[in-house]
Order: structure tokens, then sequence, then C-alpha cells
């Protein structure tokens, strides 16, 4: 990875983790992605960006394998997906062959011009919504 990538994932992670989540997390309205910790084994909220299609909500992490919530996922994709201020539980699933640009293109404008403006490597995730 060059310098320049590691400096810019850095960045991103450390305002997002201490200004960016903190905030969003207490908006009702902001699409929050809940894992479980895997060390841990608390719960672990992550504000996102992405869509409902059907019994499905996709989101494309800027950061891959990198990101917390993909490596909570690895160890226990049961998760809980905020939609519009209401919980809905469902199952995980990483989609490294998926075109996350192309994906991109179909999901809400703003957060994925952030997401493509900051990832130095994009993952697909698909959560298969059960309730």
């Amino acid at each position: 990875m060059s310098r320049l990538t590691e400096l810019r994932f850095r960045a991103a992670t450390a305002f997002q983790r201490h200004v960016g989540n903190p905030v969003l997390r207490r908006l009702p309205l902001q699409t929050v992605l809940e894992t479980t910790g895997r060390v841990s084994g608390l719960p672990r909220q992550t504000p996102v960006g992405g869509s409902r299609v059907g019994d499905s909500f996709w989101l494309v992490s800027e950061f891959g394998d990198r990101s917390q919530y993909i490596r909570n996922i690895k160890a226990d994709p049961r998760v809980r997906v905020r939609i519009k201020g209401r919980w809905h539980t469902g199952t995980a699933h990483l989609l490294p062959d998926d075109d996350p640009v192309a994906r991109l293109r179909r999901l809400p404008r703003f957060n994925s011009t952030a997401v493509r403006a900051l990832g130095t490597n994009l993952l697909t995730v698909r959560v298969d919504l059960t309730g």
C-alpha cells in the first residue's frame, strides 16, 4: 500500500471514529449498521450509506477488509440495519466479485461520492433482511 493511500486511510478513519460516527449515529434518520464486535462481543454501530432493494440492503465499504465492521461481519454475519428509524435484522454477505463502482451508481449519490473519493479498497456488502 502506498504512503498516500495509508495516510488517506488513517485520516479518514480517525475522523470517522472520533467525529463523524458519534454524531451521525445519533441522527434518527441516518442509516446505521450494527455488528457484533469480534473481540468484545458488544454491539458496534456504524453509520453507512446504502439502499434497500426489496428484502436486501446494499452498501459499499470504502476500505474493504480494513473496515472494522467488515472484520466483524466476517466473524459473525448476523447484523441489524436501522433504515428510516426502524431496525431490521439480517445476514450480511461480502461480495468481492461484485463491481463496487457500478454498485455505487445505484446507491444514494451523496454517500457514493464520498466513498469513491475516500475509498482505497471498495467492497460490496448485501444484507438479506429478515425482520
